[in-house]
Parts: C-alpha cells; structure tokens; sequence
C-alpha cells in the first residue's frame, strides 16, 4: 500500500470531507422546497391568486426536482458530480429571481420548472455520491446528506420571514435565491466521486452484482420499493407542502407560545423545530436500519408516522399540541430520504447508484400529486380531518408491506441475483 504523503488526507478522511460538501449543497437548496410555506400566503394576498392554483407551483417543483433526477444521475454516474452540481447551483439563482419579478401563474410555474431542475441536480448528485462513498454505513450517510436538505431550512425561518415582513416576499425571493445559488457553485468544485473498487467491507447484506436502471424496472422489488415511497411521501408532503395553511386553518399560526422565557409564535416556532426534527429523523433512522436492518425500521418509524399524522388531526388545534405532533410528523416522514435510497442501493448495487437511486426517487414527484387534492378536499368538506386520516392509513399500510412483503421479496431478489449471470459489457 502506498504511504499517504504529509498533509495528504486518508482515504477515510477523504470520504467524510465529500459527506460534508454534499451536506452543505443540500442545505443550500432547503427552502426551495421547506421554506415554501413562507411565501405561499404573501402570494396570495399580492397577486389573490387562489391558493390550489398557487399550490400547483409547488407540486410542478417537486415534479421536476424528481422526475428528471435519473436523468441528471446518468450524467453523474457517467461524467461525475462536479458539472451537474454547478449546473444546478445556477438554475438554483435563476428559478428564485424569476419568482421575484413572476405576475403571472404561468411565470411562477416556470420558475418552478427551472427550481426543480436545478434542486434534482443538486439532490440526486449529493445523494448517490454518498452512497457510493459509504458501503459500510449507507444509511447513516444517505440520513446526513438528505438532512441537509431537512433541516438546512432551519436556520433560515426566521431571517426569510423578516424579509418578507420587511421588504417583501420578492426581495426575500431574490436575495436568498442568489446567495443559495452562488454557494452550490463554489462547493460544486470540490465534489468528486471515490474510486470504483473499495475494501469497505459492508455492515448490512448488500448484493453482489449491479443492476442497471433498466434491469432494476423489471424486478418486482423496485415496484414494491415505488409503492411504498409514494405512500409514505404523499402523506408527509400533504402536512409539510400546507403547514402553515393548516395552522392558520386551526387559528393558531399567530398564537403566541413562551420558550425559555421569551415569546414566539406557534407557526414560527413549529416551522423552525420541524425542520431540525425533519433533519435529524434522516441520519438517526438511517444509522438504526444500519444496525437492525431497513425492514424493521421502516415498520416502526412509518407506524410511529401514521400515529403523529392521525394526532395531528384530532389534537392539533391547541398551540403547544400543534407544535409537538407536526413535530412527531416531520421527524417520522424525514428518513424516508435515508432508507429507500440505502435500500435501492443495497438491493441493485453501487456503480450505478446515483441513476437506480434517482429512478426511486420520483415517487416523491408522484406522491406530491396529491398536494393539490389535499386542498380540494379540505374546501369540500371544510376541515383537515380526511386528509390526515387518509395519510395516517397510507403510513400504516406501508409499515404492514416492510415486514410482510418487502423483507421475503428481498430474500428473494438476493438469491436470484446471486445465481443469475452478469450480462457482458457491450
């Protein structure tokens, strides 16, 4: 083995300091998607555009962000992660500087376009190369990267919602828009992928070919995999896309809560703690499905989410309550983002992960369909309830299919791909 030169990192080294980078470009696109629900209601009262036709925006950006991500892991998987991520940094910039100036639906609906263009390239990139980096702790890794986009909208709650008070939701828009966009592009120059062959020894059974994206479309497992994902996504993305619709709903987005002796209000402080909860819930699933394994945690964390949702709904509407149980719900539905990646990746194999992994990840694009059909529901019957029943029973039909289908199904689709020739190389 070659000797590392004085000042030359270790390939372990070398590994953690890519987690970082990746970590730092997925909180740089957080509030494309978390600090939406900012911007929603001063669009509204700007522009009075109904508020399922500006809600459409955000189903258009989840759409893009996931739909177009295998593309975009081809890309990386082919010419590695350096140009995708600039390239999204930019787009980054340009989507929330349209959403400055946009005076039309269809304007903010190409901003939406463009913004998730630019967030897929960034998340998809971040997370395939994390679990390239990481065979032995996928889950932890897939978890910390996918909690920059969590909980990087945290610690800018506060500052977004004075600068719309203060300036306008525009000049919000512009400023945090270019700054995001500027920070990616920098760091994007960093990222580089590990070398194709790695003595890691992994923790969790992995299989021992690679799959390419069209062989995985036609196993079952990958379909089981969808299912559940849009199950789980689409009840999360109900909650997170409206929170604070839903708190001015229940009368309590105003109300004023005491934390360690000063005053905030229910909305800002449940946004702030949710976005942490949301983050933390990605890394801490992910390290526990490293060590008990990802069926078993799946079943416990989507029943736990199928409990919070469903409180949510019959409780909610006392401040404190609020807060605690759309806590409950950011920190069960988060580690979706850790465990199917890990999953995927341990089922169809590294080489080809950020492209298997992307393919996985427009169930979210999927799920977010049903944002738009949440506020439908709640106008015809006038209150939430249906909709978080309907979440809380998605959850806990996902927990059933982890333990009871998903677990022999991947017995299964291991004993074949171990006895199944590798198909040549063309």
């Amino acid at each position: 083995m070659a000797d590392v030169g004085e000042g030359q990192p270790t390939a372990s080294t070398r590994r953690w300091l890519q987690l970082v980078f990746g970590v730092v470009c997925m909180v740089m696109i957080a509030n494309l998607q978390y600090g939406w629900n900012l911007f929603v209601k001063p669009i509204q009262a700007a522009h009075h555009w109904d508020l399922a036709s500006i809600q459409v925006a955000f189903s258009i950006f989840v759409l893009t962000e996931t739909w177009l991500v295998p593309v975009e892991g081809w890309f990386v998987d082919k010419f590695g992660p350096r140009v995708v991520v600039a390239i999204g940094g930019v787009l980054v910039a340009i989507a929330w500087a349209i959403n400055s100036i946009a005076d039309s639906l269809p304007v903010l609906y190409g901003a939406a376009v463009i913004s998730g263009i630019g967030a897929g390239a960034v998340y998809g990139t971040c997370v395939g190369n994390a679990l390239k980096w990481f065979p032995d702790r996928r889950g932890l890794a897939a978890g910390l990267t996918a909690a920059g986009f969590g909980a990087g909208a945290a610690a800018t709650v506060v500052p977004i919602r004075e600068v719309i008070q203060a300036s306008g939701y525009q000049s919000a828009f512009l400023w945090f828009g270019l700054g995001q966009g500027a920070i990616i592009l920098i760091v994007s120059r960093i990222l580089k992928a590990p070398p194709r062959s790695t003595p890691i020894k992994p923790r969790r059974a992995q299989t021992v070919r690679d799959f390419t994206f069209g062989e995985m479309l036609r196993t079952p497992l990958f379909w089981l995999l969808y299912v559940m994902f849009v199950l789980v996504a689409a009840g999360g993305l109900m909650v997170t896309a409206q929170l604070a619709t839903i708190a001015s709903d229940y009368g309590v987005a105003g109300k004023q809560i005491g934390v360690f002796g000063a005053s905030i209000t229910t909305l800002t402080l449940a946004l702030t703690i949710n976005n942490i909860l949301n983050g933390l819930a990605r890394p801490f699933f992910g390290w526990v499905s490293d060590q008990i394994g990802r069926e078993e945690t799946m079943a416990l964390v989507f029943a736990l989410g199928a409990a919070s949702i469903w409180g949510l709904g019959a409780v909610g509407g006392e401040p404190v309550m609020f807060v605690l149980l759309s806590g409950a719900v950011y920190f069960t539905w988060g580690e979706i983002y850790s465990l199917f990646p890990a999953t995927c990746t341990d089922s169809f194999g590294a080489r080809y992960a950020t492209t298997n992994a992307g393919v996985l990840y427009t169930a979210k694009g999927t799920a977010a369909l049903l944002v738009p059909v949440a506020n439908t529901v709640m106008k015809a019957t006038g209150d939430w309830h249906d909709v978080f029943n309907a979440g809380a029973v998605m959850d806990i039909l996902a927990a059933i299919l982890a333990i009871g289908l998903l677990k022999p199904l991947r017995r299964i689709h291991a004993t074949t791909a171990a006895t199944t020739p590798v198909p040549e190389t063309p």
